[in-house]
């Protein structure tokens, strides 16, 4: 019928009174017969127009196909496949063209925001060059975070397909302060090159109090991203101190705007929803459009961390009440409590039970001891001494910590409760001395035993040969 539509629009177009189709063969679109005198195809495309048989005095007119050239035509490719069409002469008449209508292939904007994700034993090796001990929270995360942007990429490739939908698998780091957490997250943004947004959760209030809400999460996401809201919806949200989000006993007639309030308020964005884009924030996104004021945090992977500080007790005691009568509750309180962690432990901690069962996966890190502290120091690619050793190479000093000294550095980092956080306090303490005299001082090797670092006696310094002959 559009073809049939097409003929009768352009014979009329071009003598409508002297022109008639007598009869139309739908099915192979062949003119039995055509009454027409005057009637000119000029331009038109007879590859696409396969005409069976002609029956009439011929074709004529200006810039026409001539009878003969139509009959050669027919003759040679009996209509089927058809040569290219002679060149265009003369005043053009509408053309009759079939337009073929391609189905485009299946594609999705998103598929080329992310790339394949490295397999879990890679981002492993790469956390390992970074991060000191914490096997066990490495393994999990990697897994976590390549589970979750394969599900990621296998929707964005096949986005209109009616495969199984996956659930999203956010992450819960359960750990004492200087373990790891927090490094563990920027390295893995970094690894993946995706937007990346870091928030302290004691700073979060319900909508319409006093400090931020959660939707400044988001826009740290659009700001991570350069404003380009399909990067940021593929993003990591890290959420730190999230212990501090714990239930508390509000006064009467007050409300926990900060602590469970967070909680009820972060439900839908864990579990993925789309989040309204406030106009004061629309100007990241190119403006504020219509199709750009939702945010589908669906995408977004959260890792949420904390010390969970009196966790361990909580554990504890549930063991050893289902260990009485046994004989065997010394053995449970040596055990390490927070590696028996559950979702009932977080919930009598002060967690909401629909809070904890949108982040199924927990990993716990371990408190590091003396050796895993002096490996901090020293391994990692930017390890503490070697910032401090680049720093003073500058000034031509040569910087050297014996490992009795690196051991002694470790200890105090022990006893102070902070791990490796507390490691930058004691060497910025120990070195004062020797970056306030080192500038212009001639300085061309000093040396740190463990009495310098434990009493702070002055660490040994060897002079540069053209300080000494100008001393001399």
């Amino acid at each position: 019928m559009l073809i049939h539509n097409v003929l009768r629009r352009a014979v009329a177009r071009v003598d409508g009174p002297q022109l008639s189709i007598a009869k139309l063969n739908a099915s192979r679109l062949s003119i039995a017969e055509l009454d027409a005198s005057r009637l000119s195809i000029v331009g038109s495309d007879a590859s696409r127009v396969p005409m069976a048989r002609f029956n009439g005095s011929g074709l004529s007119g200006r810039g026409a196909f001539h009878q003969q050239s139509m009959k050669r035509w027919l003759s040679t490719t009996n209509g089927r496949d058809p040569p290219k069409p002679p060149p265009k002469t003369g005043p053009e008449f509408p053309m009759l063209i079939i337009p073929t209508v391609e189905k485009p292939p299946a594609h999705s904007p998103l598929a080329d925001t992310i790339s394949d994700p490295p397999k879990p034993k890679e981002i492993v090796a790469h956390l390992e060059r970074h991060v000191i001990g914490q096997h066990h929270a490495k393994r999990v995360l990697a897994v976590a975070l390549y589970n979750h942007y394969v599900k990621l990429r296998a929707g964005m490739l096949q986005p209109n397909s009616e495969s199984i939908r996956h659930e999203k698998s956010n992450v819960m780091l359960v750990g004492p302060s200087g373990t790891g957490k927090t490094l563990l997250a920027k390295t893995l943004a970094e690894l993946l090159k995706v937007p990346f947004a870091m928030c302290d959760a004691t700073t979060l209030t319900e909508a319409g109090y006093v400090g931020e809400d959660v939707e400044s999460l988001l826009q740290r996401l659009l700001d991570s991203a350069g404003g380009n809201i399909a990067r940021a919806q593929c993003g990591i949200v890290f959420l730190d101190e999230v212990d501090k989000l714990a239930k508390q006993a509000a006064p009467e007639g007050t409300r926990d705007v900060g602590g469970e309030g967070v909680q009820q308020a972060l439900l839908k964005m864990l579990e993925g929803t789309l989040a309204p884009i406030s106009a004061r924030n629309r100007a990241s996104i190119g403006g504020g459009s219509k199709d750009s004021t939702n945010f589908d945090t669906s995408k977004l992977l959260f890792i949420l961390s904390g010390a969970f500080s009196g966790l361990d007790n909580v554990v504890r005691s549930r063991m050893e009440e289902r260990s009485l009568g046994f004989g065997t509750g010394s053995k449970a309180k040596e055990h390490k409590a927070l590696t028996e962690v559950t979702p009932t432990d977080l919930m009598h901690y002060g967690m909401i039970p629909e809070f904890i069962g949108r982040v199924p996966v927990v990993a716990v890190l371990e408190a590091l001891d003396e050796s895993a502290l002096v490996r901090t120091l020293t391994e990692p690619r930017h390890a503490l001494l070697k910032q401090y050793e680049s720093l003073l190479a500058v000034q031509g000093v040569k910087l050297v910590f014996t490992p009795d000294a690196l051991h002694a550095v470790a200890r105090e980092a022990l006893r102070a409760g902070t791990g490796a956080r507390g490691l930058r306090s004691i060497m910025e303490r120990v070195l004062l001395p020797v970056m306030y005299e080192a500038p212009g001082a001639g300085y061309a090797k000093v040396t740190f035993d463990e009495r310098a670092v434990v009493n702070g006696t002055s660490p040994r310094i060897d002079m540069a040969a053209k300080s000494k002959s100008s001393r001399g």
